[in-house]
């Protein structure tokens, strides 16, 4: 046991690593999470508007429209039927089920109306239209 015992005159031999490697750890882990979060969704450019606010909310689902036409569900690339019956599913498991709709500003109008049309047959009353804020005159 005395063995062990170093005298203050006598240096260090080894360095200790495990401070290090919990950083290390950390910052791994933040870059996962910061790289991931900034990844998500279907950039479209949105309309702005002058007042609007925040509808984010827990187990909201958002419905993107492209310029082109395209439609997706969370990220995801659906038909209007595929998009109709995961709504639905949704909508049984959560019947308030907040929905964001999320369109370019050069998305043709009659795709826009589509899925407005599938999300009152469905009785999704909470929906929010996404846009950016104008800046302040």
């Amino acid at each position: 046991m005395s063995a062990d015992v170093k005298s203050d005159n006598q240096p260090y031999d080894e360095i200790n690593v495990t401070p290090m490697l919990d950083l290390a750890y950390v910052l791994l882990v933040v870059f996962i999470i910061l790289t991931t979060a900034s990844v998500q969704g279907v950039k479209v450019q949105s309309p702005t508007t002058q007042a609007s606010n925040n509808l984010a909310k827990p187990q909201v689902r958002a419905v993107t429209i492209t310029a082109d036409g395209a439609v997706y569900l969370d990220a995801y690339p659906v038909s209007m039927d595929q998009m109709r019956d995961t709504l639905a599913q949704y909508k049984a498991a959560n019947p308030a089920l907040p929905l964001v709709l999320k369109a370019d500003a050069a998305a043709q109008y009659e795709k826009v109306m589509e899925v407005l049309e599938v999300v009152k047959k469905l009785d999704i009353t909470e929906i929010g239209l996404v846009t950016k804020r104008a800046a302040p005159e």
